[in-house]
């Protein structure tokens, strides 16, 4: 495994980040199933976890902490995200200080640890400001309970606000972005990534398989496989919208390209990620050992410069297939927001 720097903060991370969002009652509820995936990740090299407290409201930092348990925790870089809806209280969401500093201490104790490497804002907030979340972030590191801030689905501009901000009032600073990325939802290319490498802010994407569209499974003439995420965001697979056609003829195009490349879809999906010069890890959200199995050899694949010529003309190069796929929606573009 040959390890990266996390933006410029001099910390070495694996270029697969093993992802635990799959692990617990959203897709895995077995615990020691999914401590199985993580040790088996960790034995492969991948020293970088990334969850979140709104996975399976805590359960996957549980699974996360019993896997790190008894020694492992030393050797790995662990990242975890708030702001997603923990409760019924109005107040058990966001990125204000009042749910950051408690908040944090839940992530603390379910992820047994005393430390939290990456402490990320999982989306933008519009009624939020930004140095109310960075003052609270701040005094998080300083505390020692957190190591480095990152943000996570920011547009552009507001990743450059945020460091504008930190510098101006002399706040801790994203060191890392966490967006979309995928050869079939390729939109940050135009803004996000060039803007993350030029203030050097490290870039985790999620989503690398396409939510499930690059794993070989979705092909042209062959029933398409039923699954949790399918139900849950049916505008991301409904295949009678016209987006998801073309994804699906992308897809196809793209794994008859792995075939003669000699390589899985999976490897070739993977290793088009992480070889963007901006991005430092993409994020593998396993849900069995196999899958697991299935995205660890990519770690070795080298796209050669005709596949990657012929991925663009399959996939334009700052292209969403699907605009739905990238994953925030700005609240200025809402319907009512733009009357005139």
């Amino acid at each position: 495994m040959n390890y990266r720097p996390l933006g410029t903060t001099g910390v070495k991370v694996s270029p697969l980040c093993l992802g635990a969002m799959m692990l617990g009652a959203w897709g895995n509820p077995d615990h020691d199933d999914g401590v199985r995936i993580i040790h088996r990740a960790l034995d492969a090299g991948v020293n970088f976890l990334d969850t979140a407290d709104v996975y399976s409201r805590g359960e996957s930092e549980e699974i996360v902490g019993k896997a790190l348990a008894g020694g492992r925790r030393e050797h790995v870089v662990l990242a975890t995200k708030i702001h997603g809806t923990m409760g019924k209280d109005p107040n058990q969401f966001g990125n204000s200080r009042r749910w950051i500093v408690r908040e944090v201490e839940s992530s603390l104790r379910r992820l047994r640890t005393d430390w939290i490497d990456l402490y990320q804002i999982h989306r933008p907030e519009a009624d939020t400001d930004i140095d109310e979340t960075l003052g609270a972030l701040t005094d998080l590191v300083r505390a020692g309970k957190v190591r480095y801030i990152g943000s996570s689905t920011f547009p552009a501009s507001q990743i450059v606000e945020a460091q504008w901000i930190a510098q101006r009032r002399g706040r801790e600073r994203f060191v890392c972005e966490q967006p979309p990325y995928s050869i079939l939802t390729r939109g940050i290319e135009r803004d996000v990534l060039p803007t993350c490498r030029r203030h050097g802010i490290g870039v985790i994407c999620w989503s690398p398989l396409g939510g499930g569209w690059l794993t070989g499974r979705y092909r042209k003439g062959v029933e398409l496989p039923v699954s949790p995420r399918a139900q849950r965001i049916p505008s991301h697979y409904d295949i009678s919208i016209p987006a998801n056609q073309r994804k699906l003829e992308a897809a196809d195009a793209l794994a008859e390209l792995a075939d003669q490349a000699g390589i899985s879809l999976i490897e070739m999906a993977l290793a088009f990620a992480v070889r963007h010069p901006a991005v430092t890890a993409a994020i593998i959200g396993p849900r069995t050992i196999e899958q697991l199995e299935s995205q660890l050899t990519s770690a070795d694949v080298e796209l050669s410069a005709d596949v990657l010529d012929r991925i663009d003309e399959i996939v334009a190069p700052g292209v969403n297939i699907n605009p739905d796929d990238g994953g925030w929606q700005d609240p200025a573009m809402a319907a009512a927001a733009r009357r005139r």
